[in-house]
């Protein structure tokens, strides 16, 4: 049977639309069709999509400047959200509304009530509500993963967890004046890059027993309302465990800092009764993205996704005998946000369970709206059972 590519509209063409959307969007016709997208006031013809990849990226695309148009089009099956955060909600709700399928950029929201109410409401709509949690599909959080996963008696299993810190660092000692930088719902550097953090953590872990966390604005510039630097802590008490993955009493450490004089970035230091994981850079897609000339690169360039030798990371094992052994752990899975995109037309067309559910996302949220009071409150809070 073959498969009918899905008739997409992109909202929204600043960096997310055109870096993370509507390249995997052109770069997998045999799954999507980009049919329009939402540009309120294109310059040239074809508009921004045209100017970064060529007039023949936008041939047949209609571009629409109301979404009252792009909910009436019979044609369009999915809506790829990808503007400001606090735009997400009613965008999805209305698009779900329409009986349209929907992938929403991350943070999917502002509240974990309204992400909540809008995966119900796609229930009973009958439609698939989608998450971009693109960085499951990092190259060195697939190397960790397998690292997690190692039998106990591997000799470079980390043994039973003790200590996990996650970390996306960066030095910018200016605002970009862009809509992030102001104090709008969903904006700050929690709920843009602490929403990752906190995605793979409870994909790793589950949900925590506690939480802890403190936000800054550490430049002192802009909105003092809007953080650019944060440290969570995820508090897991219990029995010890031989299981990496069902860890001992140990905290998940994620931290994200704007001031960070440091190439490349700390990313991952993972500890354990037997070993310990260090980490440094990031993946590489995000950079590859912004760099390409034509969306089939992704599929075509051999190095893509691929993360070089000297990013890999380092173990350090504890030896029958008591001495260290030092090893490198390989980043050797290419990191392929495209499967995310394949899952999701695979969702929407055969009926599979999708590989990031809502649910995970909204529970992201959750953890953020904690994290504030966490912060407001100066103190450590009982993460209440999952509802």
């Amino acid at each position: 049977m073959s498969f009918k590519p899905i008739k997409t509209c992109v909202l929204g063409v600043g960096l997310g639309g055109l870096t993370f959307h509507i390249p995997f969007v052109l770069a997998l016709p045999e799954y999507f069709t980009l049919h329009a997208v939402l540009e309120r006031s294109p310059a040239t013809p074809g508009g921004k999509v045209a100017a970064r990849f060529g007039e023949d990226a936008m041939k047949g695309v209609k571009i629409y400047s109301s979404y009252d148009d792009v909910l009436a089009d019979p044609e369009i099956e999915l809506v790829v959200i990808s503007t400001p955060s606090d735009t997400h909600y009613e965008l999805a709700k209305r698009a779900v509304e329409a009986g349209k399928h929907v992938l929403v950029d991350k943070p999917v929201t502002a509240t974990a009530a309204e992400a909540f109410e809008l995966g119900e409401l796609a229930k009973s709509k009958g439609v698939v509500l989608y998450p971009f949690q693109n960085r499951r599909w990092d190259s060195d959080f697939l190397a960790l993963r397998k690292l997690l996963e190692l039998p106990s008696d591997d000799p470079r299993s980390l043994g039973t967890l003790v200590e996990f810190e996650s970390r996306f660092d960066r030095y910018r000692a200016d605002l970009k004046n862009t809509w992030k930088d102001q104090p709008r719902p969903a904006n700050g550097l929690t709920y843009d890059l602490g929403a990752h953090l906190i995605d793979q953590v409870l994909l790793l872990f589950g949900r925590p027993a506690k939480l802890t966390a403190i936000r800054e604005n550490i430049r002192g510039i802009g909105s003092k309302d809007v953080d650019d630097c944060f440290t969570i802590l995820l508090h897991y008490p219990g029995r010890p465990s031989a299981s990496a993955l069902k860890p001992a009493s140990f905290t998940a450490i994620l931290r994200g800092h704007i001031l960070s004089v440091r190439s490349p970035q700390i990313r991952y230091v993972v500890r354990g009764t037997t070993g310990t994981f260090l980490k440094f850079g990031v993946d590489v897609q995000e950079d590859q993205l912004k760099g390409i000339k034509h969306p089939s690169e992704i599929t075509t360039v051999e190095t893509y996704g691929a993360e070089p030798e000297s990013l890999w990371g380092t173990l350090e094992n504890l030896s029958a005998d008591g001495t260290i052994v030092k090893s490198t752990w390989p980043s050797s899975e290419k990191g392929c946000y495209s499967e995310l995109f394949v899952d999701l037309a695979k969702t929407i067309r055969e009926g599979k369970q999708q590989a990031v559910k809502w649910e995970e996302s909204a529970e992201v949220i959750e953890m953020i709206e904690l994290a504030y009071k966490s912060a407001a409150e100066e103190r450590t809070l009982v993460v209440p059972p999952r509802a």
